[in-house]
């Protein structure tokens, strides 16, 4: 399975509660919702529908399986959210137990044991491991070097801090861009692939 990383991402790299109010106000964080002016179901929505019809899972930490698990089962009906519904879903947790897991189709892996069984499951044949949202296990991810691809939805505002997925470990990283979409209202869909060192 591949691991791929879909976000959307500010200029100045900020992912942090971009689907509402109160969604993760960490930091005082006072911007939740900020992505919504730049949403079109075209280009922004096209990327999401096109990670998932190649994914065969989901992959979550904690903080962002919650708010998935509390939003969409009441939205059956719709096919988007039937899809998010049914799809298998890991999410790496140290703290939620198995009477937690409440969103169907969910496996919870052990927070200690996170690198090791998500290199196993990338070793398995299969489609794509998609990851939304949760910036602290997509530090993980991008640290070990298990990030197979990178789809960021660059949205033209300025936060002004907030929660980064991108590692702070003084790493350079290599990514080659395979391909990028830009939206009526100025979201560059970027997709990009580490380069693998020979």
């Amino acid at each position: 399975m591949r691991i791929v990383i879909t976000e959307f991402i500010s200029l100045d790299g900020v992912v942090q509660a971009p689907g509402g109010q109160g969604e993760d106000n960490d930091g005082n964080f006072a911007h939740g919702g900020w992505s919504h002016p730049f949403f079109d179901p075209e280009v922004v929505g096209g990327s999401f529908t096109e990670a998932m019809e190649n994914a065969e899972a989901l992959l979550f930490g904690r903080r962002t399986w919650q708010t998935m698990a509390a939003a969409w089962p009441d939205r059956a009906g719709d096919p988007f959210a039937d899809r998010m519904n049914c799809i298998p879903k890991y999410v790496v947790s140290q703290t939620l137990g198995e009477g937690d897991l409440t969103w169907h189709n969910t496996t919870l892996i052990a927070g200690d044991e996170a690198v090791a069984r998500l290199r196993e499951l990338r070793e398995t044949d299969g489609g794509d491991l998609v990851v939304m949202g949760s910036p602290t296990l997509v530090r993980t991810l991008l640290s070990e070097g298990l990030v197979d691809e990178l789809r960021l939805m660059v949205m033209p505002v300025l936060l002004g801090g907030g929660k980064s997925i991108f590692p702070a470990d003084g790493g350079m990283r290599t990514l080659e861009l395979v391909s990028t979409a830009i939206s009526p209202a100025g979201v560059h869909v970027c997709t990009y692939r580490p380069i693998t060192k020979s």
